[in-house]
């Protein structure tokens, strides 16, 4: 398991865009730290919201093969398909999105693994108008930690909006 500290420094990695984690000596950690950060930007030019979702790849694995009861490897998967299906399937039903007042479908762009964690990419095509509102449920990791942390960044027109969900809070909404 990732130890305490060293996600905490991939952490302010992830949210503040820092390059590679420094290295960390392994400590105890009496209570492990579970979050993930999803970032949503209205890209203008393609009239597309593109979504990325960065999650440990240890937690995310251990819920993945406890939700659909099989193992899950994600650094390296035996089956690329089954591994693309399980992601997709776990964070669409995970991360639901209004987009003014309407619900929309993330449509399922891949993953890739990155140091520690795992990125899943996603997008919502044909919005044709810069979005007012973004109302957001996302619930990831809630069924496997009752502590977890779910970070959210959205951009619109190079407005940034940022807020954190404490388990078990799963739901946030942006204006602009």
């Amino acid at each position: 398991m990732v130890i305490l500290l060293y996600k905490w420094l991939l952490l302010a990695s992830m949210v503040f865009g820092a390059g590679e984690p420094a290295v960390v000596k392994t400590v105890n950690a009496r209570h492990p730290l579970y979050i993930s950060v999803t970032e949503m930007n209205y890209n203008a030019t393609d009239k597309n919201l593109e979504i990325s979702c960065k999650i440990f790849t240890d937690d995310f694995e251990k819920t993945l093969a406890n939700n659909y009861k099989t193992k899950v490897d994600l650094t390296t998967p035996a089956d690329k398909n089954e591994a693309n299906r399980v992601v997709r399937e776990y964070i669409r039903s995970h991360l639901l999105l209004k987009v003014d007042n309407k619900p929309v479908a993330l449509e399922f762009v891949g993953f890739e693994k990155e140091n520690e964690a795992v990125w899943s990419y996603f997008e919502v095509k044909n919005i044709t108008v810069a979005p007012k509102k973004i109302d957001v449920v996302n619930s990831i990791l809630y069924e496997a930690y009752d502590n977890e942390i779910n970070l959210m960044h959205v951009s619109v027109g190079g407005n940034r909006k940022s807020t954190r969900l404490n388990y078990p809070d799963k739901e946030a909404s942006f204006s602009f």
